[in-house]
């Protein structure tokens, strides 16, 4: 244990650091039961407690999924298969592996048998275009893609201008129950996009995890530090570009989340529901990591946006947790079942919204719903969830994203004066230190430097702590737009808008939106003598951003707010837009 931990379990937080505050005073208001620390941490790796959960109970159900259960012996062996198939057709050590599906459990094993083939999983979010599909690729490297059989053809489509030698195609029934099989057989398969004819020179998954008797991983050394994962992120400066997550990281963000949670989750009791995708860090670290850890079972839902199957699934598999954004609390609390009172959601003893401000009044009817509660939380990808969040069972403050984590630190700096740090109640910029904290951006030093500096990660975002040390999130450093909970760069969109013929001028911006948190919103200079519709805007951005970064309100005007220097005003725009919201309501 290191001197500064060893400092905070003798001293319970009772020395004085900088402005006479002291620096761990978030300790005192921890649960009953959750640790100051927890290092030494073990030099291990996720897949130690894969095989250790396999040792102690191996028929322990691990991945519920449409009426089906895979247990952990299931698991293991698939992803051994995987792993030792991959090996076979080329894969090394630190080769990388798009994965490019929504929540099934195609998708965790192959980031399990990545794993253990030596390889880095880089989780891809299904719905990107292909220009978006395509840049991703190239910046991690992949030289293999696991893929949904709907999105084989794209990923076909931009795979001459990536490093990917070789696609493997998986079919989401191979996993449904039996009647649930058929049924999607006969009536869905191919006018959903299912059925595929495959290259021949790529493979099926099934195929490569088939084998009738379980075929040993391959004896590929993994190092608790050797890198695990690429999450994809515009990073504190907009330029997209992957986190890089080390086995070690991961472990450690699993072990904090199990301690905080544990006092309603138990370890082998109840279930995550897994609503947050892979490609996200909330879905990857807060629950297949910390279900790992704990033993818990997750419950996947491959598509959040689809409430009625939301429901149904709760109906079915009774989660105790689920961990979500704004947007989906809204959403389920809008659901003419639930209005109707025909939903119990009584399961739910902790829900953890995340990603995007939540709503004192959100949380106030869902947690009178459900009869849980609602936490709110802070992390971003490049702290590999280092969390701040409020207290499972004690304090909450309104306004607040709570207190960090075991062994996560937490100072709130004057960024333009040196990153000197502030006292209780002044504005500066949050950064982190915790062990978990990113390695880098992958391949590129000159990013990291610029968020990495002397062990603390600077978020970007702006924030002030109390004196209890509860943070408060105020406002971003930069411009980026988090429409629950996804990450919207404005430039990016401005740059798609700007190609539209008729358009001379555009800026994009976060506004205020009760459904999604924030909303993305473009406003519009039009060339003179040119037309164009908020219909034809939105379409022209739909050809070519994901769906949540198409803007959802768009506004045409005149001209634009500039500084003296030329450079367009995002802040007096939001402001504008504020003033005028503020006077609707």
């Amino acid at each position: 244990m290191s001197a500064r931990h060893h400092r905070r379990v003798r001293h319970g937080g009772a020395f004085l650091g900088i402005h006479g505050m002291d620096p761990f005073r978030w300790l005192k208001h921890y649960d009953q039961g959750v640790p100051a620390t927890l290092a030494p941490y073990p030099q291990r790796t996720l897949l130690d407690c894969l095989a250790d959960t396999v040792r102690a109970r191996p028929d322990h159900p691990f991945l519920l999924f449409k009426g089906a259960s895979l247990s952990y012996r299931n698991v293991a062996r698939l992803s051994d298969n995987l792993a030792a198939s991959l090996v076979a057709h080329g894969l090394g050590k630190g080769d990388r592996v798009a994965i490019v599906m929504p929540n099934c459990p195609q998708a965790i094993v192959a980031q399990l048998g990545a794993w253990k083939a030596g390889a880095i999983a880089a989780p891809m979010n299904p719905l990107y275009t292909e220009r978006e599909l395509a840049c991703t690729l190239q910046t991690c490297g992949a030289t293999m893609a696991i893929v949904l059989t709907p999105f084989y053809g794209r990923i076909k489509h931009v795979q001459p201008r990536t490093s990917v030698t070789r696609v493997v195609a998986a079919n989401i029934k191979e996993h449904l129950p039996p009647l649930v099989r058929l049924l999607f057989t006969l009536f869905k398969e191919r006018k959903g996009g299912h059925r595929i004819a495959l290259d021949p020179a790529d493979l099926w998954f099934a195929d490569l995890v088939g084998s009738a008797a379980a075929t040993p991983a391959p004896p590929v050394a993994i190092g608790k530090d050797d890198p695990a994962l690429l999450l994809f992120t515009g990073g504190t400066t907009g330029t997209p570009k992957a986190a890089t997550g080390t086995h070690h990281a991961l472990l450690v963000s699993g072990m904090q989340i199990n301690a905080w949670t544990r006092s309603v989750l138990p370890d082998w009791e109840g279930s995550r529901m897994m609503a947050m995708p892979l490609f996200h860090v909330y879905g990857n670290v807060a629950l297949l990591a910390s279900s790992l850890i704990g033993h818990n079972p997750l419950v996947l839902v491959p598509n959040p946006r689809d409430i009625d199957d939301v429901l149904a699934t709760i109906r079915k598999a009774r989660p105790a947790v689920l961990p979500g954004v704004p947007t989906l609390y809204n959403a389920l609390l809008e659901h003419p079942a639930v209005k109707a009172g025909k939903v119990d959601l009584r399961s739910l003893t902790l829900c953890v919204s995340g990603a995007a401000p939540l709503l004192a009044d959100t949380k106030r009817r869902f947690e009178a719903l459900s009869g849980g509660r609602i936490i709110e939380g802070y992390s971003l990808t490049e702290s590999m969830l280092a969390m701040i969040a409020n207290p499972v069972e004690g304090v909450n403050k309104p306004g607040s994203v709570g207190i960090p984590f075991p062994d996560v630190e937490v100072r709130i700096v004057d960024a333009e004066d040196g990153g000197a740090e502030l006292p209780p109640g002044r504005i500066g910029e949050l950064t982190l230190r915790a062990p978990q904290v990113m390695a880098g951006y992958w391949q590129s030093p000159g990013e990291t430097a610029e968020v990495l500096r002397d062990g603390w990660l600077y978020t970007g975002d702006l924030a002030y702590m109390d004196e209890d040390g509860y943070t408060f999130i105020v406002d971003r450093k930069k411009d980026l737009i988090k429409p629950s909970g996804f990450q919207v760069w404005p430039r990016e969109v401005e740059e798609v808008i700007a190609a539209h013929a008729a358009v001379t001028e555009v800026a994009v911006a976060g506004v205020r939106d009760a459904h999604q948190g924030e909303a993305v919103k473009a406003w519009v200079v039009l060339k003179p003598g040119a037309a164009a519709t908020v219909q034809e805007i939105r379409a022209f951005c739909r050809e070519r951003l994901a769906a949540y970064k198409v803007p959802k309100h768009v506004e045409f005007r005149d001209g634009l707010p500039k500084s003296m220097i030329g450079k367009v005003l995002r802040r007096a725009l939001r402001e504008e837009d504020a003033r005028a919201d503020a006077a609707r309501r």
